[in-house]
């Protein structure tokens, strides 16, 4: 199937590659945080190489989907990219995947997956504070009292899928990526030498 006429594909490229450079910090500005000095100071956790990527998406997703907070996710995914020697901006990036549109839908598969995995969160209570727009005094109170083992459990489940899934993925990117790369270049090669 064709593009359609007048579609900028570099004019997508560039608004994509805008946004990421608004949203992953960047090693000079986490340079400035005293919490994370010591990791801008780490040139190997900032290189992009077939082992650092999909570690670093793996880890980003987990601690993404596992902490959901969004200040300690960027934060949380650069100190574990330490010891798992991760690429820490592609970890920040992939926190990114739990937003405030996807928390909701997580948070109840969490839900979901915990009790099937057999601690009861008591979804029936989960319907009627929903039914009876329940308030956040409300909501703590279930989520602490019969929730909480499930949500953690579903959490930890959700977010070590999603791990592996990233990681597998970003092996099977990676060697598209660099495969594309080395056949472009024996293409040019072949090219200049066919014109000599």
């Amino acid at each position: 199937m064709a593009p359609a006429e007048g579609y900028d594909r570099s004019g997508m490229k560039d608004r994509v590659s805008g946004l990421a450079r608004r949203i992953i910090p960047t090693r000079e500005a986490l340079v400035q945080s005293r919490f994370v000095r010591p990791l801008a100071a780490r040139p190997e956790l900032w290189r992009y190489t077939r082992r650092s990527v999909p570690r670093g998406i793996a880890v980003g997703l987990f601690v993404g989907i596992f902490a959901l907070i969004p200040g300690v996710q960027i934060v949380g995914a650069a100190l574990v990219c330490v010891p798992f020697r991760g690429n820490v901006p592609l970890a920040a990036g992939a926190t990114l995947l739990s937003n405030p549109a996807t928390t909701p839908m997580i948070l109840l598969a969490a839900l979901w997956v915990g009790s099937y995995l057999g601690l009861d969160a008591d979804l029936t209570t989960l319907q009627s504070l929903i039914d009876q727009g329940a308030g956040l005094g409300e909501w703590t109170t279930w989520l602490v009292s019969s929730a909480a083992p499930a949500l953690i459990l579903g959490l930890l489940t959700i977010a070590a899928v999603f791990a592996v899934l990233g990681y597998g993925a970003a092996i099977i990117a990676w060697r598209w990526w660099t495969g594309r790369r080395r056949r472009l270049r024996l293409s040019r090669a072949l090219a200049g030498a066919q014109r000599t």
